[in-house]
């Protein structure tokens, strides 16, 4: 497994691995016969999406990736297959995360003219879109897909009769220009004082000779010691006997049936621009020097290990089918996004299209809420990734924390004046604060007790020890220290949470749970699992756990309800439950624990209820063992129509912007909690299991455990557990 520190730099973005990694890779791939995959990689079909229309507009686009570079395409009505193209380190110099570009694709004769046959497919165990278009006689066959390994993009056409293709670089972004009025909401976080925004236009190599290249350049930064300056980020197009018509254009030099073409992706920091063009001609050598055949047979093997390494499959009704479509769209749509230089963001990922929100229309760079990491919203994309093994997405999202570790222990000396680390709640990859979340926001630091849970699950998974020692004790011994210099003590020597607030709910509050909890789970953990903490930190840990306040509580109809708080002040500013952080994400509360109807009844007597975007209620509800009520949000959330998207799993906008990545991860993260939940060594089946459901699955859980199973009519036929001795560790409740 790739370790986080053995990712390229965010500044040269040869993605994933080194070349001989990628040469091992190729070698072993070319002995793998292209046949069909497994029998599980095979279900995965069945959620196959298909269209037999073409699209409006970009609206209409299906979303194919490999992990950094992401497509959006569609074929328009009676003309040509589009894509747009996105990469997750694609960065403005004002922080806003763009496209690479937008590329046609012509042929005569159009297989495309209205009234046509016309399928479009994405194939889910291959990673590509298929598209069959024309007249018995005259029918085109395209394949598009993105490397799973390598920055590539390909174009494959198949035709019953010679075409001639033309692929064309569309460009929008020509000149300078400033944002204005609603469009100002894609740079939100900036904050003022650097008005205006300006985006800068993107340019055209003229002296390429057989290749069409573009590529954007940040002559300029609003942060001038970020790795936003000289940032370069574009591409290169050729085709396998193709000419350069113009500065945009490749064609076909002579109509063939056979037509391929390949477009390179590449982001760096360049310093003169030379340096990008050199390094993107090397990379191109590098691409080229391993056989076409070769590069697709590792695309696919990929692709099959990713459907091979987990699975839920619900059926039994159009309930269930929307459910398991759902979640396995879900998580394609985080693989094609979720293994570059920087973490899937949570409004939009890599999949934006052009837009339009009342009066106003945007260009497919614009997203709301800007270019800013938003904890609250990104670890929601993160959880369910666990349960899922997809440990390699992971890893951006680490790395964009521990990267910047020094740099939260300066702004800590620099704004507390004491010791310790703490995040902004917003924060660019770069590690600089969102300006625009305001004075509010400096007293919610949470995140961090957060991001440590999750790097904690993460190892308990994993066994990494390496990012044990270097990513989780640093940052537990940091977080610690923070809280522990952060707040003084009351007269009974507990830690009073003064100045504090309660999430973005309450931003004023005394003792907020969200705190207490956190650090309850947190020194617990830190302590019972004997990290490798200085003495100093352990001695620090032990003392605190005595320090800690009582988590806030009140009898409410004669049952112990939790509370936001001991108190909150003020109106209230969002729509969080923070006294439902005690059942998710820290597991004090819930299934197989003592005082679950503590938890339940926190639960009825939430002020916010519902599912959609980051609400949490179904997750929470599921942890709970409360069946009914997580079977209705989860089911609900799946089924949720997309609104200005063809593409069944683009949800949104909601309060961010689309394709939403909160609201299909927390659906998913509901639906495997329903099905599997762990405990320290326990694994619990079925903790709140429909019993109508059947449901073929794997998963994985603590210790590197797997446990796949068949459940159908209201049976257990089958359980694996592996490795076979974690058997004993499993307990099996009742569906209901």
């Amino acid at each position: 497994m790739l370790f986080w520190n053995d990712l390229e730099s965010p500044d040269i973005i040869i993605i994933h691995k080194d070349n001989l990694t990628f040469r091992a890779l190729h070698i072993a791939a070319a002995a793998v016969a292209l046949a069909l995959p497994s029998a599980a990689q095979n279900a995965v079909d069945q959620f196959n999406v298909v269209w037999n229309s073409p699209s409006k507009d970009s609206s209409g686009s299906m979303p194919i990736g490999n992990g950094d570079i992401g497509l959006n395409v569609w074929v328009e009505e009676g003309g040509d297959l589009l894509f747009y193209i996105g990469k997750t380190d694609a960065w403005s110099e004002s922080a806003r995360l763009l496209k690479l570009g937008r590329v046609r694709v012509r042929f005569t004769p159009n297989p495309f003219s209205a009234g046509q046959p016309f399928r479009q497919t994405l194939q889910l165990s291959t990673g590509e879109i298929l598209i069959e278009a024309g007249k018995p006689g005259a029918k085109t066959k395209l394949r598009v897909w993105v490397d799973a390994n390598q920055p590539l993009i390909r174009l494959e056409s198949d035709s019953a009769q010679n075409t001639e293709m033309e692929v064309i670089y569309e460009r929008w972004r020509d000149q300078q220009r400033r944002l204005e009025g609603p469009e100002m909401s894609s740079a939100y976080g900036i904050g003022p004082g650097k008005d205006p925004i300006l985006v800068d236009g993107d340019a055209i190599q003229q002296d390429a000779e057989s290749r069409v290249v573009w590529y954007h350049r940040n002559t300029r930064s609003l942060w001038p010691d970020s790795t936003l300056l000289y940032r370069t980020f574009g591409a290169a197009m050729e085709g396998d006997g193709f000419s350069k018509i113009n500065q945009t254009t490749l064609r076909s030099t002579t109509p063939r049936k056979q037509q391929g073409v390949s477009i390179y992706a590449l982001t760096m920091t360049a310093d003169p621009i030379d340096q990008w063009f050199q390094e993107l001609g090397k990379m191109i050598g590098r691409v080229e020097a391993v056989k076409l055949s070769d590069r697709r047979s590792a695309h696919e093997k990929w692709w099959q290990d990713f459907w091979n390494r987990s699975w839920v499959q619900v059926s039994g009704g159009k309930e269930q089918k929307a459910v398991s479509s759902g979640y396995a769209l879900q998580r394609f749509v985080n693989a094609c996004g979720g293994r570059g230089a920087q973490p899937i963001k949570a409004n939009g990922s890599i999949f934006t299209v052009d837009a339009k929100e009342g009066e106003n229309s945007y260009d497919a760079d614009y997203r709301r809420r800007g270019g800013a990491y938003w904890f609250q919203q990104t670890r929601l994309i993160y959880w369910p990734m666990l349960a899922a093994g997809d440990f390699d997405l992971m890893e951006p999202f680490f790395k964009m924390y521990t990267a910047n570790r020094l740099l939260a222990e300066r702004r800590t000396r620099a704004d507390f004046h004491h010791e310790g680390l703490y995040f902004p709640e917003a924060m660019y990859f770069f590690g600089a604060g969102a300006n625009e979340t305001g004075r509010a926001k400096r007293r919610d630091f949470s995140n961090g007790l957060e991001l440590v849970s999750m790097m904690l699950n993460y190892h308990e998974y994993t066994q990494d020890k390496r990012f044990l020692r270097d990513a989780v004790v640093p940052a537990a011994e940091g977080v610690i220290a923070f809280y522990d210099k952060h707040y003084e003590r009351g007269p009974d020597g507990k830690i009073r949470f003064n100045p504090a607030q309660a999430l973005d709910t309450w931003h004023e509050a005394l003792n907020p749970l969200p705190e207490i909890a956190g650090l309850r789970w947190l020194l617990n953990e830190v302590l019972t699992q004997k990290l490798p903490l200085s003495k100093a930190a352990a001695t620090r840990a032990k003392r605190m756990q005595q320090e800690l306040p009582a988590l806030p509580v009140k009898q409410v109809d004669g049952k112990a309800v939790l509370q936001p708080a001991d108190q909150v002040f003020g109106e209230i500013k969002n729509s969080e439950n923070p006294e439902l952080y005690a059942v998710f994400p820290y597991r004090l509360y819930g299934v197989n624990k003592l005082n679950l109807e503590v938890g339940r009844s926190t639960f009825d007597a939430r002020k916010f209820k519902g599912t959609g975007g980051w609400a949490q209620d179904a997750i929470q509800a599921g942890f709970l063992g409360l069946t009914d009520t997580a079977r209705r949000l989860t089911a609900e959330s799946f089924a949720t129509p997309t609104k200005g998207s063809r593409f069944p799993a683009f949800w949104g906008p909601f309060l961010e912007w689309f394709p939403d990545q909160d609201h299909g991860s927390v659906a998913s993260m509901a639906l495997q909690t329903m099905l599997m939940q762990t405990d320290g060594t326990k694994i619990v089946l079925f903790p709140a299991w429909p019993k109508d459901w059947n449901v073929e699955f794997k998963l994985h859980a603590p210790l590197n455990t797997t446990v796949e199973g068949v459940f159908k009519a209201g049976k257990l036929e089958r359980l694996t557990v592996t490795p076979e001795k974690r058997s004993a560790d499993v307990i099996r409740m009742n569906p209901e």
